[in-house]
């Protein structure tokens, strides 16, 4: 498994939020096997599918990666809430990636899977809505609160 990111293949994007979701995308189609049925690869969905980012094509699994340059702590952003409260509900919900990587060498730092049975909706903080002011007001965000996964 090569744990360096390959940045250059972001250049053309101009904010950061696009450049790092490209780049670790990438890494993920490159280096990751569906950890549920050990398939030599996993699938990239189209851009913009909400709450699923990956898929296998031999058993079907979803997988949705949450990435970022801090330890992956108590509380990760996710996106829209009632689209991940729907996903959460249903009964194909995805298994989750976290993704820490090192912010001036793009190297993965830390990397964990959590399964899908262990997602519940109180584990799903809904955010504030955005203020009128905001591009796309009245939107509603969430938090997924990792401290509430049970530990053995």
């Amino acid at each position: 498994m090569d744990l360096q990111m390959d940045d250059r293949i972001a250049e053309r994007y101009k904010s950061n939020s696009q450049k790092i979701r490209v780049i670790t995308e990438n890494w993920v189609s490159r280096n990751l096997f569906c950890p549920y049925c050990g398939k030599a690869y996993i699938c990239q969905f189209e851009n913009n599918r909400p709450t699923a980012d990956f898929y296998c094509p031999s058993c079907a699994e979803e997988y949705e990666l949450k990435s970022k340059h801090t330890a992956i702590s108590n509380k990760v952003a996710d996106g829209a809430y009632d689209k991940m409260i729907g996903r959460i509900r249903s009964i194909n919900n995805p298994n989750f990636f976290f993704l820490q990587y090192g912010k001036a060498d793009f190297r993965v730092k830390n990397f964990v899977m959590i399964p899908k049975h262990f997602f519940v909706p109180h584990m799903i903080e809904k955010r504030n809505p955005l203020t009128g002011a905001a591009r796309r007001a009245g939107w509603v965000g969430c938090n997924i609160v990792l401290k509430s996964i049970p530990y053995p």
